[in-house]
């Protein structure tokens, strides 16, 4: 366990209130173009709403990524060994071109409490650097990941409201056949802060993937 960390509680609700320490998690960012492309995508699935219908909770478009690791709520100490462990990881790793593949739920029966687009091309190589990423990150401290790595683009937080399966249904229809890929070069290591609407996603360490050439 790293430095301070905290150990999870299982609290219902949210499960890291009164936790001490930043929020952090490692993901691999969206270029302008296709964070701008899934924008139009998700302003379609939004403008076929049905009035006064209670919406899903959209993500911030804005800080589209891919997650590798949730990390959650940790000390200063923790968090400078959570950087190492990105720098660590992207030296070895290298640029891959990732595309959409549709979109889903989870679960993927009944009620869904999250929506999200696929990847296609590049999700294996995502594979590899997330298992990178936590090797590096049990060399200090972190326990393994509990859960096979599944890359993905959340897109809303359902949480089981009526237009959850609807919503759903949409945005499998906007997407359709679209072809949209792009090229992913970093990693970063961000805190997710909360409160006053979606959590906004903010950058601690950036690391260019591949050797470094200085």
């Amino acid at each position: 366990m790293p430095p301070g960390r905290p150990v999870f509680s299982g609290r219902r609700g949210d499960p890291y209130a009164g936790i001490p320490g930043r929020r952090i998690f490692v993901a691999a960012p969206l270029p302008d173009g296709a964070r701008s492309a899934i924008a139009d995508i998700v302003a379609r699935v939004r403008s076929a709403a049905a009035p006064g219908e209670r919406e899903v909770r959209w993500v911030r478009l804005d800080g589209l990524h891919v997650t590798l690791r949730f990390l959650g709520p940790t000390p200063e100490p923790g968090v400078l060994e959570a950087e190492a462990a990105v720098r660590a990881a992207a030296a070895g790793g290298r640029p891959l071109h990732v595309s959409l593949a549709g979109s889903g739920t989870f679960p993927p029966v009944g009620r869904p409490r999250a929506l999200w687009l696929g990847i296609a091309d590049g999700s294996g190589l995502l594979t590899e650097l997330a298992a990178a990423l936590d090797t590096e990150l049990q060399a200090r401290g972190w326990p393994a990941n509990g859960r096979p790595f599944d890359a993905h683009l959340t897109l809303a937080r359902s949480d089981g409201v009526l237009a959850g399966p609807r919503t759903a249904a949409l945005l499998a229809a906007a997407v359709g056949d679209i072809e949209l890929a792009w090229s992913l070069d970093r990693i970063v290591l961000y805190e997710s802060v909360t409160g006053g609407g979606p959590a906004r996603y903010v950058p601690i360490a950036d690391a260019v993937l591949g050797p470094s050439t200085r």
